[in-house]
């Protein structure tokens, strides 16, 4: 009979997922996730190829959680905006995750990204179920959403201001109608937000020239 592996692939994923929670992603190596869970680093590279698997790996976990845990809470019974105030709360609560995410530039993840814009447009159509808007408009509308959304917990995580609420919803609510009426970023070519990976690809092209 064939003896059970002791550390195995989802022993270290569930310790990675704990240390970037609490710590943020530059805590993540090999070396700290053996210390947590008193190994050896040996496992860590017969359960994975390379450490950026394993970050891939914890990337998935963190936005599965998002979108299905932590983004679901309930506060005013409008979905869009219930979002925005828990993604609001999550900074607040997970301040380090959340400056590796989107303050420190050290997160940029497709991954992420693509969980947080595909939320916010199902959360888009079910509070604006009435509404026949194109999927690039509602895309838009999100997008200029979450800059909003991050703008507020940026504010708050770093003390630079603190909102009620109340002041949070109505300054939510006056972007997304302002963004339905003139749909600002239709008129640009590109988004910027979540877009740290094509930064990253674009260096590293620049840096082989």
């Amino acid at each position: 009979m064939a003896r059970k592996k002791e550390i195995g692939r989802n022993k270290i994923l569930n310790i990675a997922n704990k240390i970037v929670v609490k710590e943020g992603i530059e805590s993540l190596t090999a070396r700290n996730i053996a210390k947590a869970g008193h190994f050896s680093t040996q496992p860590l590279y017969l359960e994975f190829s390379s450490m950026d698997e394993l970050r891939k790996e914890v990337l998935s976990r963190i936005a599965t959680n998002l979108r299905d845990k932590v983004l679901q809470k309930k506060y005013t019974g409008k979905p869009l905006i219930d979002m925005d105030l828990s993604y609001i709360d999550f900074a607040k609560e997970h301040e380090n995750l959340f400056r590796a995410m989107f303050v420190d530039g050290k997160f940029g993840s497709k991954i992420i990204s693509d969980t947080l814009i595909s939320l916010g447009i199902e959360k888009f159509k079910e509070q604006y179920a009435d509404t026949e808007y194109s999927e690039e408009k509602i895309q838009n509308i999100v997008v200029a959403n979450w800059i909003t959304t991050v703008g507020i917990a940026s504010l708050i995580v770093n003390e630079i201001a603190t909102f009620t609420q109340t002041q949070i919803e109505n300054v939510l609510v006056a972007q997304i109608n302002d963004a339905i009426l003139n749909d600002w970023l239709s008129k640009t070519q590109t988004v910027p937000l979540f877009n740290l990976e094509n930064k990253k690809t674009k260096a590293k092209k620049s840096k082989k020239k």
